[in-house]
């Protein structure tokens, strides 16, 4: 059966591009190719955008409960649809069903939340300084909006960046990453069959060097929204400060998980591979560092390598499948790069995996196995993002030792501490510098009603969800309302 085409969409309406270029969406557990989308021009970029600046005005101007009533139909629809769309996730981004389901499950629940700004989007009264005069600030939408998504989480993030950005009274150009566009049409669909009205939400798919320069560049988009790697990210913002539009970055991370010597190890034991290992090791909050006290470090890391021994890796439609394929054959030949340069130019001590698995099924995907280096603070593979099946594990002589080699990377998005010493605990909240801190937890498994985002080279201070959600997307108004009946100079006439 040949794969369904797709259009682009634009001003409410499926569409063909102005070129013939298709790029294929491939299941990377099989090689099947899912569906073919077009490779969008400049040109269709720029007629996307025409869409999302036409239709502001009105859509600004729609009260904002009404708004946040359609992102609460779309929750709704995701929820009655969520089986269909979990296995979506599963076949074309590689994550197993139960987290296919969780990025959908994230979707519904970010929605749902963000709904309620709708009837919220919070400003501020204050007093004046003079007499019969009234002082406030509220809320106003940018404008048309830029979302570049990345193909990790292709449900949820985006529906992240469309909730904030569409409540608070946003249009949208929506680009997906180029391999995951099937998750980006199928949210697009759902917002459409819950009465978003048309060029409100406009869906480009294509290269990053096409569509994502033009939303960077082009005077029309007041704003991008930015979730991906961290070289596009510094592209997308330099581009985008020639015209001095805001920027929101959240990029990479190297994501430390601390255990001492008082922890529960069965509890860590569990959490690092879940962090380590789930989504095959590609999230940006991914455990890529294993950090351990040097009493437990030898018990810790024999009973790691032990559990991997029986760790399944394989199709991730199955139930038991713990962990699926990378995502593609580039991320496959990234995490193989940093294997070899963790055996020859690091010299680290291979524990476990550092080989693509092969034979039978596995022939037909991107599979790695799972991979464990002893390592010391300052190799590669302990410093850069490798975002795959990759875990370095860390000696430390005590808690402030700890401390410092978590905090010495370029990144700080996510971190975790296991001790049952509260002291120590609370010292790692405030000596973290990441944007996220777990306590007795991996590095994964961000809720949505608490701010997402990171310091240093993760990004560039934003925060996503949460109560600063629509942030990123408004502007902060003051409002003088003077009912003296005379001209009043502020610091002038004050008494």
């Amino acid at each position: 059966m040949a794969a369904k085409e797709y259009g682009l969409y634009v001003d409410g309406k499926w569409t063909d591009a102005s070129s013939k270029d298709r790029l294929d969406t491939i299941n990377p557990a099989t090689g099947e190719v899912l569906a073919r989308f077009p490779k969008a021009t400049r040109e269709d970029t720029r007629s996307a955008i025409e869409a999302a600046k036409r239709a502001y005005p009105s859509w600004a101007a729609t009260p904002a409960p009404r708004r946040g009533e359609i992102l609460l139909e779309a929750a709704r629809i995701l929820r009655r649809r969520k089986k269909e769309l979990s296995e979506l996730v599963t076949k074309e981004m590689g994550k197993v069903l139960p987290e296919g389901a969780g990025d959908v499950q994230e979707a519904i629940d970010f929605y749902e939340y963000i709904a309620g700004e709708g009837r919220r989007l919070l400003g501020e009264t204050t007093t004046s300084e003079l007499k019969s005069k009234f002082a406030m600030w509220v809320r106003r939408p940018k404008g048309a909006v830029g979302l570049i998504t990345p193909w990790n989480f292709p449900i949820a993030i985006p529906s992240w960046k469309t909730g904030a950005a569409l409540v608070a009274g946003n249009t949208c150009v929506f680009k997906p990453a180029s391999t995951t566009p099937l998750c980006a049409a199928a949210l697009v669909e759902v917002l459409e069959e819950a009465g978003l009205p048309p060029g409100v939400l406009n869906l480009v798919t294509g290269d990053g060097s096409v569509v994502g320069r033009e939303i960077a560049e082009n005077p029309a988009v007041a704003h991008v929204s930015f979730t991906g790697g961290t070289t596009a990210g510094r592209d997308v913002y330099t581009r985008a400060a020639g015209l001095l539009k805001s920027v929101e970055l959240e990029m990479g991370g190297k994501n430390p998980q601390i255990v001492l010597d008082d922890a529960n190890l069965d509890l860590a034991l569990d959490g690092v591979l879940w962090g380590a290992f789930g989504t095959s090791g590609q999230r940006c909050t991914a455990t890529s560092r294993l950090i351990v006290h040097e009493r437990v470090y030898d018990e810790l890391v024999a009973r790691l390598a032990d559990r991997l021994r029986t760790f399944a890796v394989g199709n991730p439609l199955e139930s038991a499948t713990q962990m699926g394929p990378v995502h593609s054959e580039d991320q496959l030949a990234t995490v193989e790069k940093y294997v070899k340069i963790g055996l020859t130019e690091d010299k680290a001590k291979l524990l476990s995996g550092g080989k693509r698995l092969t034979g039978g099924a596995y022939d037909k995907g991107f599979f790695y196995a799972p991979t464990i280096f002893e390592a010391r603070h300052g190799m590669r593979i302990t410093k850069e993002e490798i975002f795959g099946p990759v875990l370095s594990v860390l000696k430390v002589r005590d808690f402030d030792e700890a401390v410092r080699v978590a905090n010495d990377v370029e990144y700080g998005l996510s971190s975790s501490i296991y001790t049952r010493n509260v002291n120590h605990a609370f010292r790692a909240i405030e000596a973290l510098d990441t944007g996220i801190t777990y306590v007795n937890a991996p590095t994964i498994g961000a809720e949505v009603h608490l701010p997402f985002g990171g310091t240093k080279n993760t990004g560039n201070g934003g925060r996503e969800a949460g109560t600063t959600a629509v942030d990123e997307f408004t502007e902060q108004k003051a409002v003088f309302v003077d009912y003296s009946d005379r001209l009043q100079r502020a610091q002038i006439d004050k008494e």
